[in-house]
């Protein structure tokens, strides 16, 4: 976006131009459709691997509307180390509402459905229901997500449980953005499970794909995030940092 005269025809002219051509500009859509999917080395969920440290395939669909209303599916891969009994499959189901209360900023309020179809850990399914607020300003966002079921993630009586996420993302390059985050999980009635996670990477938009690497890792106990195969054979800590590499597609 020097002498008086001039400049006010300059603005008229522009005021003028801007006027046809936001009168040419196509609405936005009143639906949309997008899907995703990505193949990374290890499937980190809130800084703890949910695949015994192995590859995932992760793919979901949204679907918009204009009014800021959006529901949408996601799905993984998960280890039967971790979600035993069941179909070794993460599902996701999710809704909500976006909206702009002010410039640069916007908010979302919604409810989340994690869904492990046959999984049960300690005699209890795995699922859990999550409601969520949270807020984007320019780099900067922030989500609290608030768990509203009785049965939190295999865990008994932890309605109440909650995770708090702070992330910051940075364009450092053309299409290169380097990201930083932060996330605190508590569990209720079962504190000795909580724990701090932490994620700094970076990712580039090729076109074809995005290519992503970053460092994940916790605090979390080790005693109590280490699982064993069935056979007994091979024991990993699903919450020590490590590196992982992805490559992503919207569509």
């Amino acid at each position: 976006m020097k002498k008086l005269i001039l400049a006010a025809a300059v603005c008229a002219c522009a005021a003028f131009a801007s006027s046809v051509h936001a009168q040419q500009a196509e609405p936005a859509p009143e639906h949309s459709f997008t899907g995703n999917l990505t193949v990374a080395s290890d499937y980190r969920f809130r800084g703890i691997s949910q695949t015994f440290n192995k590859p995932a395939v992760q793919g979901g669909f949204d679907y918009a509307h204009s009014s800021g209303f959006y529901v949408g599916n996601w799905n993984s891969n998960v280890s039967g180390n971790q979600f035993p009994d069941g179909a070794s499959i993460e599902m996701d189901l999710y809704g909500g509402y976006k909206f702009t209360p002010l410039q640069d900023m916007t908010a979302d309020v919604g409810v989340l459905r994690y869904y492990y179809p046959g999984a049960s850990i300690g005699g209890r399914n795995a699922n859990a229901t999550e409601v969520y607020v949270g807020a984007a300003y320019k780099w900067f966002s922030a989500k609290y997500s608030h768990g509203v079921s009785d049965n939190y993630f295999g865990i008994a009586d932890a309605k109440g449980s909650y995770y708090l996420d702070l992330n910051a993302n940075f364009e450092v390059a053309d299409k290169t953005v380097l990201g930083f985050h932060a996330g605190r999980q508590k569990f209720r009635h079962a504190g000795d499970l909580d724990y701090t996670d932490f994620k700094v990477g970076i990712s580039r938009d090729f076109g074809f794909a995005t290519l992503g690497l970053a460092v994940v890792g916790s605090n979390a106990d080790e005693a109590l995030y280490t699982y064993s195969n069935a056979s007994g054979t091979e024991s990993k800590d699903v919450s020590k940092t490590t590196a992982v590499l992805s490559i992503s597609k919207t569509f």
